[in-house]
């Protein structure tokens, strides 16, 4: 469980050796706290989806990181291109989406889940996963994230009734959470690498939290897959 206290692998190491340890750890960390802007994230959530079997996936898939930033612009065609993009994804055939979220410099996850069924399913709904739960970013991005929903259905020419798009459950776990103001990107990647490796083949509104709490992974955990994702060296 986490602390709101800096974590403390520095001190771990510089107790253990001498300059060259310690080198190595200082590097380690920093590569843990680097902040991501959007083509990094891209490239290792590629390198995340690579390391997964087309049959684990087939029940998953994820949308770019820049559409809902672009949703929220004012041009039309700019707009219009995020709609025609989502829908060659055909999320309604997934039982899970991905959508990292990039907005006031701050990394987010919105998960849909089972949208293919009915809005009055007892099994639809959204997750939002966020590493730094203090700046009630869901709270902030809850409207404007309803609103994208409704025009995907919209633009999907599907005929849901938009009050049952208000309706579908919103939920905003307590998930492990970031340490620093710029670990959030890579607690987005390892949310979605977790995610697939322990969502359940039935997702049940009535069985949350699942796996989806303060205890979710530890922060060396988070140290260990940052240093595999760097060491396939996709990004420098």
């Amino acid at each position: 469980m986490f602390k709101l206290t800096a974590p403390c692998f520095y001190d771990e190491c510089t107790r253990r050796g001498r300059s060259e340890r310690r080198l190595k750890c200082k590097y380690l960390a920093s590569k843990l706290r680097k902040k991501l802007n959007s083509k990094a994230f891209v490239g290792y959530l590629e390198d995340v989806w690579s390391g997964f079997s087309d049959e684990k996936k087939n029940s998953f898939v994820y949308l770019d990181c820049l559409w809902f930033s672009m949703y929220k612009s004012e041009n039309h065609n700019i707009r219009s291109s995020v709609f025609d993009a989502i829908k060659a994804k055909q999320i309604f055939s997934k039982k899970y989406v991905f959508l990292p979220i990039v907005y006031w410099s701050h990394w987010t996850l919105l998960i849909f889940c089972n949208f293919g069924e009915d809005l009055d399913s007892d099994n639809t709904c959204m997750l939002f996963l966020d590493s730094l739960q203090t700046t009630d970013s869901s709270q902030r991005l809850e409207p404007d994230i309803r609103k994208f929903v409704l025009d995907i259905y919209k633009a999907e020419g599907r005929t849901e009734d938009p009050r049952l798009v208000d309706e579908i459950p919103f939920h905003v776990p307590v998930v492990p959470q970031q340490t620093n103001d710029v670990e959030c990107g890579s607690f987005v990647l390892y949310y979605i690498q977790r995610f697939i490796e322990d969502a359940p083949e039935n997702f049940s509104v009535d069985d949350m939290p699942y796996f989806m709490k303060e205890d979710w992974f530890s922060h060396k955990e988070l140290e260990k897959f940052c240093e595999t994702l760097h060491s396939l060296g996709t990004i420098h």
